[in-house]
C-alpha cells in the first residue's frame, strides 16, 4: 500500500512538472527508455531539461531564458563551462533544493559553490544518473592566434544514461576527434553558433562519425539549422530534428 502510494505520488508530481513546462511555452519531446519516459523540454540556446524516473535535470539554466520560479526544481543541475550564456548563479539558486546535486568544471566552480568537479574523461554517478564527461573545444575557431574561443581541457561536454537510452549534450565545441570516437549514442544535441562553435558542415561530420539516432541542432543562434538537415538527407540512420534553439 505505501509503494503504491508514492508511486502515484510520483506520477502526480510528473504530471504537475510536465504540466508547467507546456505552460510555459517550451516544446517538448518524449522517449521510451527501459527505465521508463524520458521527456526533453527544449528552453533555448544551449539549456535543456530532462525529466526521468521522477527526477529533474536542468543542463546550463539560464534566468533570461525561462522563469525558473515557474518550473520545476533541480535534483541534478549540470554546467559545461563558465560563460555567463551557460553559467547563470541566480538561475541555479532559484533551482537549487537542499539535495541538488550539481556537476561542473572547474573554470565554473571558481563562479559557484557547492558542486562535483568533473573533468574530460570523468564518469560518475549522480542523483542515479551515470554521467560521463567529454572534451569540448575549439580547434578552428579563435578569439585570436593561438587563443580559442573554448580551449581544451576548459569545458564539457555530458553523456546522460537513461536507462537504455545515452544523451548527448556537447556544451560549446568543434567536431573534435574524440567527438567523432563517441559510440552507441541515442540522442545527441551539437551547437551552431558561429564562430564560436561549429558549422553545419561540422555538424554533419560529426554525425557522419558517430551516427546518432536522433540529432538535434542547438545553440544555433543566426545559423540556419535547416542547413543540418540538408547535409545529413542522405544519412537516414541519422533523425534530424529541429526545435526552437536559438
Amino acid at each position: 500500500m505505501i509503494k503504491m502510494t508514492l508511486f502515484i505520488s510520483a506520477c502526480l508530481l510528473l504530471l504537475v512538472q510536465l504540466a508547467a513546462a507546456r505552460a510555459a511555452g517550451f516544446e517538448k519531446d518524449v522517449f521510451p527508455t527501459s527505465g521508463g519516459e524520458l521527456a526533453i523540454t527544449f528552453i533555448g540556446h544551449g539549456t535543456l531539461m530532462f525529466e526521468f524516473a521522477g527526477r529533474v535535470i536542468h543542463v546550463d539554466p539560464v534566468g533570461s531564458l525561462a522563469d525558473y520560479k515557474t518550473l520545476p526544481k533541480a535534483d541534478l543541475i549540470l554546467v559545461t563551462h563558465e560563460h555567463g550564456d551557460h553559467l547563470d548563479p541566480g538561475a541555479i539558486a532559484l533551482l537549487r533544493k537542499d539535495k541538488t546535486d550539481i556537476v561542473l568544471t572547474e573554470r565554473a566552480a571558481g563562479k559557484l559553490a557547492g558542486g562535483t568537479i568533473m573533468k574530460n574523461g570523468d564518469s560518475i554517478t549522480r542523483s542515479g544518473i551515470l554521467i560521463e564527461a567529454a572534451p569540448a573545444y575549439n580547434i578552428v575557431h579563435l578569439r585570436s592566434q593561438g587563443n580559442p574561443y573554448h580551449p581544451r581541457g576548459q569545458g564539457n561536454g555530458y553523456i546522460l544514461n537513461f536507462g537504455n537510452k545515452r544523451v548527448y549534450v556537447a556544451g560549446d565545441t568543434e567536431n573534435t576527434p574524440e567527438m567523432k570516437a563517441l559510440k552507441n549514442i541515442d540522442i545527441a544535441f551539437l551547437p551552431m553558433n558561429l564562430p564560436y562553435t561549429m558549422t553545419p558542415e561540422m555538424a554533419a561530420d560529426a554525425a557522419r562519425a558517430f551516427r546518432p539516432k536522433v540529432l538535434y541542432p542547438y545553440h544555433y543562434g543566426s545559423t540556419d539549422p535547416g542547413e543540418l538537415t540538408e547535409l545529413l538527407k542522405d544519412q537516414p540512420e541519422v533523425e534530424v530534428r529541429i526545435r526552437q534553439m536559438r
